[in-house]
């Protein structure tokens, strides 16, 4: 098979082609980045090199760089999707690389920030949340120590930094568990540290069935080693001796040994929490117990009370 520059070559000997050909070439070097590319390498490109590369440089014009011709990168118009084309020289000729475009490297790194924040039984609008949009009122000053709090975790904290978590309770709908999102998110994007957000009663449920899978202990070790680990309305579920004390005794005991940042969000204060976990739903009182519970608890957050309006109406 001829190569496509002999037979450039033979077309260049008709007149109208040669012509044409001419024109192209000299649209081609008229191009402001291929002009800007040989003025940088002026002294190492020949005349004989710019004729053999023709068609690279011409694939190089006919494509966007810089997304200036692309509205979005689903939308891309290059050979391809979200790459943008990089003159390079290669030995004694010009040649095309690829690099992914500002466009795919912002998505690429959502995609890994997505994978780092896992959940289970949360709602995946609120895994979009962001420190600066937390509504912080200064009628209710709880909701600016919880921002402040927030955001100085999310700007100091660091593998191996021994930080306390929040323990952010209240009333329904008053962003706690979006607070907790966004710190998630914050890590994620900034630091590349992954963290977990579990919603406590469906988890309680499910490891419950999982007694009958087998599947408790691989569960348990996830949500214990998770760097950092959000806990997402506790008493909220139905609270059973062995959920208690096998399940949420053993996480946060593993956690404040191994000084785990751990967060927390509750419809109740500390005294009402320590009232749940107290009665297991047969009505047995084990005060011990769940005390022991509140201990660890109280080792691993701060608590800050959030006010203010249900905003989920």
């Amino acid at each position: 098979m001829e190569k496509i520059n002999d037979t450039l070559k033979k077309l260049s000997m008709r007149t109208n082609f040669k012509q044409r050909y001419e024109e192209e070439r000299n649209e081609i070097l008229k191009n402001e980045d291929v002009r800007k590319f040989l003025l940088e390498n002026e002294g190492r490109i020949t005349s004989s090199m710019i004729n053999n590369s023709l068609m690279k440089l011409y694939e190089f014009i006919s494509q966007s760089k810089n997304c200036q011709k692309c509205q979005s990168l689903d939308q891309c118009i290059n050979m391809m999707q979200g790459y943008e084309p990089e003159l390079i020289l290669t030995g004694n000729s010009i040649d095309i690389t690829y690099r992914p475009c500002h466009r795919k490297v912002y998505h690429d790194e959502r995609k890994k920030t997505e994978k780092l924040i896992q959940s289970i039984y949360v709602p995946k609008d609120i895994l979009k949340a962001r420190i600066a949009d937390f509504d912080f009122n200064a009628n209710t000053p709880g909701r600016a120590i919880a921002f402040e709090y927030a955001e100085k975790f999310a700007r100091e904290y660091e593998p191996g930094n021994n930080m306390k978590g929040l323990y952010l309770f209240g009333s329904f709908g008053v962003g706690k568990s979006y607070l907790l999102a966004a710190i998630a998110n914050h890590l994620a994007e900034t630091k590349q540290i992954s963290s977990l957000i579990v919603y406590v009663p469906e988890f309680f449920r499910e490891m419950k069935q999982s007694l009958g899978d087998h599947t408790v202990n691989e569960k348990m070790e996830m949500v214990k080693k998770s760097p950092i680990l959000m806990l997402d309305d506790i008493g909220a579920e139905v609270m059973s001796s062995w959920t208690r004390d096998e399940i949420l005794g053993s996480i946060l005991q593993f956690r404040m040994q191994e000084n785990l940042p751990t967060f927390f969000s509750s419809n109740f204060d500390f005294d009402a929490l320590l009232h749940h976990l107290t009665y297991s739903q047969r009505g047995e009182e084990e005060k011990m117990k769940a005390a022991r519970i509140m201990e660890r608890i109280k080792y691993l957050s701060t608590p800050v009370r959030i006010d203010g309006p249900n905003r989920r109406h």
